[in-house]
């Protein structure tokens, strides 16, 4: 959903060289695509921040109602990513920022409801907005949400220097790790998690809503 024909064409084009995407439907604006939605149902909506008449982070709260919403735009203003995810969004994509061949898989993950799909800006703005204690609402209970992963005491330790937004090697120094160990510990997290990828991991442990 863009206001823009020419970006929506060029991405149908892209999408549907996919052997397992169709895309069902296309809107101008936010009130086009609740209306598209609510008539098609898809399992994804790829949305766009600015729209006429209703812009994608007003229509988001209803179409995640609809379906699951990845946000597809250029804007990178971190408190429109947060209010898109506070609103029901799963994902926030910046254009240029991935590959045809990611957009893809991307979709396909979310489908499963396996993946948070989030440009580098996007994951920065939650960890600094987790910082500030602004982030999307967390669960009822904290503790018992993030105790059904079943995660370890040190899993749960380099869960949170990842939060924080440290890089494998600071949380190899923290901890007195080898880095090697860091990512064994990392991707045990993810198993446990049923994160693919370090930014829906952080999503997950967050407790982000996860929408549609």
């Amino acid at each position: 959903m863009d206001d823009n024909q020419f970006i929506r064409s060029g991405l149908v084009m892209a999408l549907e060289t996919s052997d397992d995407i169709e895309v069902v439907g296309e809107a101008g604006d936010g009130g086009q695509a609740i209306e598209t939605a609510r008539r098609l149902l898809p399992d994804v909506t790829l949305l766009d921040v600015r729209m006429p008449h209703v812009d994608g982070v007003d229509a988001v709260e209803v179409l995640s109602t609809l379906s699951r919403v990845i946000m597809l735009t250029q804007v990178e203003d971190p408190d429109v990513v947060l209010t898109a995810v506070r609103k029901g969004a799963v994902g926030y994509l910046v254009h240029n920022t991935f590959t045809i061949e990611e957009l893809t898989a991307a979709i396909r993950e979310t489908v499963l409801h396996r993946a948070h799909p989030l440009s580098q800006v996007a994951s920065a703005a939650l960890i600094e907005a987790t910082r500030a204690g602004q982030a999307a609402p967390p669960p009822a209970d904290p503790a018992a949400h993030r105790a059904r992963f079943g995660l370890s005491a040190r899993e749960i330790e380099v869960m949170d220097l990842i939060i924080q937004g440290h890089a494998n090697s600071d949380i190899a120094a923290k901890l007195f790790l080898t880095e090697k160990t860091v990512k064994n510990y990392i991707n045990r997290i993810y198993a446990k998690l049923g994160a693919p990828n370090r930014a829906t991991a952080i999503v997950t442990w967050l407790g982000m809503p996860p929408g549609g």
